[in-house]
């Protein structure tokens, strides 16, 4: 029967995961574990070298030296001295693999999935050995767990902790999406360029009329708003092409409307053919804009 049914290998400085086995539970207690391992994972630095926190149907433990900590997700059956065995073997043969140079310029999540392989061989061999084969190791981890108990945590009180630190009161964390927009493209480059350009030939017409209306008449002020709003909204237009933003349909129509009202109220500052030109390209970005799709990152990396 099994009863370490996951591992990870995770930095301890800021709990980037540098290592995982690759086998998944779909249940939805084990999903919620991993969730609240990674949270875990996070404050590893503010807790002793070992713990242990309990779930409804699973125990977390930890162990950790250095650089590096070792995290499994165990069955309430198996036993905190084979748990914390397992993790002890698991960080030497981690720590023998990689060195701390290695392990400290890791800028990617699960950088070191080869040694998954070395993970699922310890998980198979602590599963299905007998406790007289690993009497020796057993007892003396028994033997410090005796002389220095494990910090002991609620998986609760971990969530409470992070959404604290992240400056929010509720006790309930989901974990925050992880998304990243796709290539720019040729036609996309063209908008950008199109758009500064806009963007800067409004700016300059309208400070060049705000310095010479000496005496500002309505008419005026009416006019260098025209310019000016315009020259926000395709500067946002550039941002929102570049960066993910909520709300992104809204925001857009919201640009492009902005800047065909300016243009048309500037008619007679413009002629139709400029004015044109400024529309054409507020609805060449926008368009860009929209079809710049979000793609997930695979912050999981199939483990």
């Amino acid at each position: 029967m099994s009863m370490i049914f996951f591992a990870s290998v995770v930095r301890v400085r800021d709990g980037l995961p540098l290592s995982a086995s690759t086998d998944y539970y779909h249940t939805q207690d084990f999903l919620e574990c991993r969730r609240q391992l990674k949270t875990l994972a996070l404050h590893l630095a503010h807790y002793p070298g070992r713990g242990s926190a309990e779930s409804r149907d699973f125990s977390v433990h930890f162990s950790s030296s250095g650089d590096v900590a070792c995290m499994a997700i165990c069955s309430h059956q198996c036993p905190a001295a084979m748990a914390f065995c397992f993790l002890e073997t698991l960080w030497w043969e981690f720590t023998a693999s990689y060195d701390t140079t290695c392990i400290g310029l890791a800028s990617r999540p699960y950088a070191f999935l080869e040694f998954d392989s070395i993970i699922q061989k310890m998980k198979w061999h602590f599963n299905h050995v007998s406790s007289s084969q690993i009497n020796s190791s057993l007892e003396k981890v028994q033997e410090e767990l005796e002389f220095q108990p494990p910090v002991v945590l609620t998986l609760e009180d971990i969530d409470v902790a992070n959404g604290m630190m992240n400056g929010h009161t509720s006790v309930h964390l989901e974990p925050a999406p992880n998304f990243r927009m796709e290539p720019v493209t040729a036609l996309g480059i063209l908008s950008l360029v199109l758009n500064i350009m806009c963007a800067a030939l409004n700016l300059i017409r309208g400070v060049h009329l705000a310095e010479h209306s000496l005496e500002v008449a309505h008419q005026e002020i009416g006019n260098i708003l025209a310019f000016f709003i315009p020259f926000v909204a395709c500067i946002f237009q550039c941002y929102l092409y570049l960066f993910y933003s909520p709300a992104r349909t809204l925001k857009v129509v919201l640009m492009l409307l902005f800047i065909c009202l300016g243009n048309v109220y500037l008619h007679g500052l413009r002629n139709l053919w400029q004015i044109l030109f400024h529309i054409g390209v507020a609805f060449l970005s926008s368009y860009q804009i929209l079809t710049r799709q979000l793609q997930e990152k695979q912050s999981d990396c199939g483990v």
